[in-house]
């Protein structure tokens, strides 16, 4: 049995122009694939493209803005980040343990002249992760 459905529709501001509502829609559309890729990629970030297909999708539809929001994997990693803005040590620490296998590996692999890129892209991402929280903050 399935749980019950939770109704995200009030967060959705669609836009208003219908070529803009088509853009948004491929592009989360996109940036979930792509996510979706980073699994088995570990160069690629999962989350945070999944957030920002969350993003695009709260612009262009409902019905995939909710099926996102619900979806048994996807779905709970998006909802606490919107709501805490928490990203877990644990996660933290296998995000960068796999950006650093990755980097290595594509630093191996790549050209010397470009193989240093990814390093400094996953450097950046790594730097920006570790400097949001890991626990809910405390109600005071």
């Amino acid at each position: 049995m399935r749980p019950p459905q939770e109704d995200f529709s009030h967060e959705v501001r669609k836009h208003d122009s219908l070529a803009l509502r088509l853009f948004f829609g491929a592009l989360g559309a996109a940036f979930l694939a792509t996510g979706a890729v980073g699994i088995f990629v570990p160069v690629l970030p999962t989350v945070p493209l999944w957030l920002l297909a969350a993003a695009c999708f709260a612009r262009s539809s409902t019905r995939i803005y909710n099926w996102l929001l619900n979806h048994r994997h996807f779905g709970p990693m998006v909802r606490n980040w919107r709501s805490d803005r928490v990203i877990p040590l644990r996660a933290k620490q296998l995000a960068s343990t796999m950006m650093a296998v990755g980097s290595a590996w594509a630093w191996w692999v790549m050209p010397v002249r470009i193989g240093w890129l990814p390093a400094l892209v996953c450097a950046a991402v790594a730097a920006w992760m570790w400097q949001q929280p890991s626990r809910r903050p405390r109600p005071r």
